[in-house]
């Protein structure tokens, strides 16, 4: 019975990993996103921002991913492409929104520094509802058919787990790095202490390298999920065109094709994302158009002149 156990946990563990291997570009573009929801943050507050993060993640996949995907593919399949339309829609639009705001444009007011963290965390889960949904249900496409509903179930739930352990840790890891550089410059060491001073003096650059291409990954996937599941449920234009410039720069090998298809990818992304916050903007102004002030005095006179002026 043990060694039946251990080779149903085999197979379980080798379907995942072969699974997990396809879902690769969209782990880094996760772990690239994440961290830039805690710049601006104490350096207190990092690790347990990231924690909820994390655990905003797990539920994301157990709640709510794994038994949605789970429910579709076997009653309706033909849902899933719309869902990842209108989450492909939205990284473009949370992108373009990053884009616009590295000339001068701002989003929303400052509150407080509670309420910010509060709304850091509920972006940053909501973008990983995206991301995850992207990664679990290619896991979930990569997996064989031939699996039984429980072994499928178990894969996914250790394609789940791992795929958060790998994307927080590093995340974490890379938010607290700072720190170790601190902690280096304290050394008696001249060498030692070198090395923790260039650590902290190159964070501010890796941040913002960090935060340019958590936005690129944005709209790459984001237009790479909308190009995809436009094709397979309304327009094939954007998927044809895709087809025709990659097939043109196909001679020059595997790694240009791939940067054709990502730079269309995220120009797509970019455009639409562009378009959704115009009209998202558009719609918020009409909302909050304030109505037009009466002249004083003006109400109560005219009130008055119409009671006061005789019937012709």
């Amino acid at each position: 019975m043990s060694v039946g156990l251990l080779a149903v946990v085999d197979d379980i563990l080798t379907a995942a990993l072969k699974a997990s291997a396809k879902t690769a570009g969209v782990v880094i573009d996760d772990a690239a996103v994440t961290p830039q929801y805690v710049q601006g943050l104490t350096p207190a507050r990092e690790l347990p921002v990231v924690w909820r993060i994390s655990l905003g993640s797990l539920f994301n996949k157990f709640v709510i991913i794994i038994p949605v995907a789970l429910l579709l593919t076997a009653f309706a399949p033909w849902v899933l492409p719309f869902l990842l339309l209108i989450g492909g829609s939205y990284l473009c639009f949370e992108g373009a929104e990053k884009v616009t705001e590295w000339f001068g444009t701002h989003h929303g007011d400052e509150g407080e520094g509670a309420r910010d963290e509060r709304r850091l965390v509920f972006g940053a889960i909501r973008t990983d509802l995206i991301l995850s949904t992207e990664i679990m249900l290619i896991a979930l496409d990569s997996l064989d058919p031939g699996l039984n509903i429980w072994m499928t179930l178990a894969a996914l739930a250790v394609i789940a787990l791992g795929m958060t352990a790998l994307v927080y840790g590093a995340v974490a890891l890379l938010v607290k790095i700072d720190d170790v550089g601190l902690r280096l410059m304290k050394s008696r060491t001249r060498r030692v202490r070198r090395t923790g001073a260039r650590i902290v003096a190159s964070m501010p650059a890796v941040f913002r390298v960090i935060s340019v291409v958590g936005t690129v990954a944005m709209l790459w996937v984001g237009g790479h999920l909308v190009i995809a599941n436009l094709a397979e449920t309304f327009w094939h234009g954007p998927y044809d065109l895709l087809h025709v410039v990659t097939h043109a720069v196909e001679a020059a090998g595997p790694v240009v094709v791939w940067l054709t298809d990502t730079a269309f990818s995220a120009v797509f992304g970019l455009v639409l994302g562009l378009v959704i916050a115009a009209i998202v903007l558009g719609v918020t102004r009409l909302g909050r158009r304030p109505a037009r002030p009466a002249r004083p005095g003006s109400t109560s006179a005219e009130h008055a002149g119409a009671e006061t002026t005789p019937a012709n």
